[in-house]
């Protein structure tokens, strides 16, 4: 009698991970359309409000999903790092938002946990920045489905080796704020009437004064700002990948497994040892009795 496959319970684990992440990414993006539908006007009175309870039900569940998808998957080092992203990302945020520079920088810890860990753990990590972001500036709780793209996005680009020559990091990031700036712009449009940044805010202002309509103006603003500023995201993170030690790197499973970074692949003398079957610890066999490599026909092929 045949005993039951033991290969089953790992053939079930990736299957229930990707629906755990498709239903997190549904999540997100539910409460996005229906933020963007409904453009509820008291959001912005902050978590006590009942429109903002529902964004933050969304994409909290979203998030909480996604971190139980990867979550088999992330080591130690991962864990430590998303409230370290966290803290980076509202922090610069919150800073370069008040300035005149027309950039946001608020997703380089996303951008980073991406990197390290994959899509699900970087759009969890952007999602859950705007969560925990909201409670100081509740403002900000909308852009989280634009947020969970960037960081789900930013995995996508690691993994098909966007990162492995560092000047094509900018050129993913460039088209990564060029599809994020198309989805933010519609929360920015129809939720709060234009933008929070003090630059940016200026640019929609003077979109608008040439006659522009507000979805225009905002989502002229978006392709302004959001390419240049992942641009400059990507390169920096890529300059934080990079100066990581490959001792620490090769931490992070995601690395190894799709080769994100450039000098992550084996050195080629393993591998032609590994394919060949060749042991190094094995011992050195004695040459066969007349074989071509004894020194007697050593010194007879030399002459």
């Amino acid at each position: 009698m045949s005993s039951p496959s033991l290969t089953l319970p790992s053939q079930e684990r990736p299957a229930r991970r990707r629906l755990l992440e498709i239903l997190g990414a549904l999540a997100i993006a539910a409460t996005y359309v229906y933020l963007v539908l409904n453009q509820p006007a008291d959001i912005t009175g902050g978590p006590g409000s009942a429109s903002a309870l529902i964004a933050l039900t969304g994409f909290l569940a979203g998030a909480v999903l996604l971190i139980v998808a990867v979550l088999p998957t992330l080591p130690a080092s991962t864990l430590v790092l998303i409230p370290v992203a966290l803290v980076l990302n509202i922090v610069l945020g919150q800073f370069v938002g008040s300035t005149l520079v027309p950039f946001y920088l608020d997703a380089i810890g996303t951008v980073l946990i991406a990197v390290l860990a994959g899509p699900a753990a970087g759009a969890a990590t952007g999602a859950l920045s705007s969560i925990v972001w909201s409670f100081f500036n509740p403002t900000v709780l909308p852009f989280a489905a634009g947020a969970a793209l960037i960081g789900c996005l930013a995995g996508l680009a690691a993994r098909y080796g966007l990162f492995r020559r560092f000047y094509l990091a900018p050129v993913a990031g460039f088209l990564t704020g060029i599809i994020a700036g198309v989805v933010s712009a519609p929360v920015a449009a129809f939720v709060y009437g234009g933008t929070s940044g003090v630059a940016t805010g200026a640019i929609v202002s003077a979109f608008r004064a040439m006659g522009d309509s507000l979805l225009a103006a905002i989502t002229k603003q978006a392709l302004l700002s959001d390419p240049m500023d992942k641009a400059i995201v990507f390169t920096i993170v890529a300059v934080l990948a990079y100066a990581l030690p490959r001792r620490a790197r090769q931490q992070f499973p995601f690395i190894r497994h799709h080769r994100v970074l450039a000098g992550n692949s084996p050195a080629p003398a393993t591998q032609a040892n590994t394919q060949a079957g060749v042991r190094s610890d094995a011992p050195a066999q004695a040459p066969a009795p007349g074989s071509a490599s004894g020194p007697a026909n050593d010194s007879a092929l030399n002459g």
